[in-house]
């Protein structure tokens, strides 16, 4: 009589491990407080808010602190708070603070969940209008409103579990490198799309405190210059190429209605 082949132990594993990390994540569903989407994230607005304020000073630090102009500091944080008061973004649960700073070398600008958004010194001073500033905070306010820091943390630990259940059940390395490979893939398309999204939000919030939409076209030649050509191609990156964000942006400022 022919015996039956045991199915690997380590195959059950595998199958076991990533069942309960695809169940655990879509488990992890809430519905964005402003925007009304669903959304698979494992934080409340709340713990992001915290978790914002808790990290801000340690981001500080990591660019040299806040510059040290406060008449700068009162600028940027009046254009923020303009585009906050004149968008959804006023009725949201977080806390948002605008920050300069002091790294005069990094051209950069990003948000921490909860609200705590940051640009550079260096990114400031590449930017030749008050539009063209309200253009990036709107971006970075975008990113805080629609969660994305929150939701790229439920994915990665979707993957993490999809990564390590693979590793084990191979047996070797080779199928938990690969399938790591595929999961930063995957994370950078994540990405990708939310600088789209931000990008058609922060035009929004732009047109609606009256400042002038078609700034962000300016900012993303800055971007292209900072970041080696505006056809870069968007494999490989967790941002799409600035002609793509430009393309992107032109259909969004003709959607805009007339003031």
């Amino acid at each position: 009589m022919r015996q039956k082949r045991k199915f690997p132990i380590r195959l059950l594993i595998m199958g076991g491990f990533i069942l309960f990390s695809v169940i655990s994540y879509y488990m992890k569903s809430q519905v964005n407080p402003v925007t009304g989407e669903k959304q698979r994230v494992s934080l409340s607005p709340e713990e992001e808010v915290a978790m914002g304020l808790q990290s801000a000073p340690q981001m500080a630090a990591q660019f040299g602190g806040l510059y040290a102009d406060n008449n700068v500091q009162l600028k940027i944080r009046s254009i923020g708070q303009r585009l906050v008061n004149s968008s959804h973004a006023s009725k949201s649960p977080y806390q948002f603070n605008f920050h300069v700073l002091a790294d005069e070398r990094t051209i950069n600008a990003f948000a921490l969940p909860g609200g705590q958004i940051f640009i550079t010194a260096a990114m400031l001073s590449k930017l030749k209008t008050e539009d063209a500033v309200a253009s990036v905070l709107g971006h970075e306010i975008a990113h805080v409103i629609h969660r994305h820091s929150a939701e790229q943390m439920a994915q990665k630990g979707l993957l993490n579990g999809i990564i390590q259940g693979v590793a084990m059940g191979s047996g070797t390395m080779n199928g938990g490198q690969i399938a790591s490979y595929v999961g930063q893939m995957v994370n950078m398309k994540y990405g990708r799309d939310d600088e789209l999204e931000s990008d058609e939000f922060g035009v929004k919030y732009c047109h609606q405190a009256g400042y002038d939409p078609r700034a962000a076209l300016d900012v993303m030649k800055v971007l292209a210059e900072a970041s080696g050509g505006a056809d870069r191609s968007d494999f490989n990156s967790t941002h799409p190429s600035p002609a793509n964000r430009i393309e992107k942006i032109n259909e969004h400022l003709a959607a805009l209605p007339a003031r």
